[in-house]
């Protein structure tokens, strides 16, 4: 088991980190990228996790040079993810972390996914009730890399940044916790790495 002795509270992202959704939210990427004739490339979008859906297409937008809505485009890929029929299961490594320390430190979860979509998530698996608190990209103005996200959940929870160690999966969410002067473990196809 990862020593996190040194802190007072854990901040998981969800996607990719806590939970396997990455490969069906990377589908669905694939069906609105040749829905809306952006190029697509796995590993550039799987980097892009954490981003809220509406930012990623804002940055699709910048990098190809074209004007779709985000709204639009954001519609298509969440209806694209339900068409998947797929419930994500828990990533072992990580729920086993947040299993040990939950008596213990308080924990959070940062994500770049819409409340209702990770309220609906992460009560499926019996971890909405557990958490001391869930921010989503519906809570804040600034998605990552931006540090919003980790220092309003330190902020819920009651922890101070410099004492919260975040769990993330991308190097978006890297900077994100780095940006919040947060310690980060990173999370590579379901292993911790230490």
């Amino acid at each position: 088991m990862v020593d996190l002795s040194a802190y007072k509270g854990i901040v998981f992202d969800m996607d990719g980190t806590l939970i396997d959704s990455m490969g069906a939210h990377i589908d669905a990427w694939k069906a609105t990228c040749e829905a809306f004739g952006y190029p697509f490339d796995a590993d550039y979008m799987y980097g892009l996790g954490g981003v809220p859906t509406r930012n990623t297409v804002k940055i699709l937008n910048e990098k190809f040079g074209v004007s779709h809505s985000p709204d639009e485009v954001a519609q298509f890929k969440r209806n694209a993810w339900l068409k998947l029929d797929h419930t994500p299961e828990l990533i072992a490594e990580t729920i086993a972390v947040f299993h040990h320390y939950r008596p213990s430190l308080k924990i959070g979860i940062g994500t770049g996914a819409e409340r209702r979509h990770a309220e609906q998530l992460l009560d499926h698996h019996g971890l909405l009730s557990q958490i001391d608190a869930l921010v989503t990209a519906s809570d804040v103005t600034h998605g990552k890399p931006h540090p919003e996200t980790f220092l309003t959940v330190a902020q819920k929870i009651g922890v101070e940044p410099a004492d919260c160690v975040v769990f993330e999966d991308t190097e978006i969410g890297l900077q994100a916790a780095k940006s919040a002067g947060m310690d980060c473990i990173l999370v590579q196809a379901g292993k911790i790495q230490r």
